[in-house]
């Protein structure tokens, strides 16, 4: 595991860049909808857009849609590496669909971006937001690899020690101390007999 020298680098918690989205709209092949829509690409250090179109061909637009804060924190390095796994690694875009009683808003908005793993599946768990998994560059792969590198810390391992059971024991429970303890419901039926009792 590599560590960067640099004190600054090490003791910063987070690091952020704007990440743009790229939305295309494409027919749809669903009698049900109009429009497919997918999030293509992702553009970092982008600056702000709102829906710009990109290109336009044959009924297929794309649009830089948003752009968003990309956040790293550094107690969650370890999702960021299951990203960094994916083949290819990739990011996480969450679309919110639009609000249906509102003429101007458009069908979906860009919500969030994130390059953890263990996010997006907490909001693909909820079925209200869509999430897609994009493909990152390979200059943002390497930022995040370079913050990952900087600042994971495996946990080690500890076996949890169990207690014996020592099965000599005796343990009646006191129960309210307002209660006789002869008409204890807490103790065993055997304590309650006198001593010296035979049956």
């Amino acid at each position: 595991m590599s560590r960067t020298s640099d004190p600054a680098a090490r003791s910063a918690r987070a690091a952020t860049m704007p990440l743009g989205v790229v939305i295309r709209r494409s027919p749809s092949v669903s009698r049900w909808a109009t429009w497919a829509w997918k999030v293509v690409d992702v553009l970092p250090g982008a600056p702000a857009a709102d829906w710009r179109v990109l290109r336009e061909e044959d009924g297929v637009t794309e649009y830089h849609a948003a752009t968003l804060p990309l956040t790293l924190h550094r107690r969650e390095t370890e999702a960021y590496k299951v990203a960094l796994t994916m083949e290819p690694p990739s990011v996480y875009v969450v679309l919110r669909p639009g609000e249906p009683d509102d003429p101007d808003a458009r069908e979906y908005s860009v919500f969030l971006v994130t390059a953890s793993s263990y996010e997006a599946q907490d909001y693909l768990d909820s079925g209200e937001e869509i999430v897609e998994q994009v493909p990152a560059p390979p200059g943002l792969v390497a930022w995040i690899r370079d913050f990952v590198d900087t600042h994971h810390v495996e946990e080690e391992f500890k076996k949890r020690r169990r207690d014996r059971l020592d099965t000599e024991r005796v343990e009646d429970g006191k129960g309210d101390a307002r209660v006789r303890q002869t008409a204890d419901v807490f103790r065993a039926p055997g304590a309650l007999k006198p001593k010296g009792t035979v049956h």
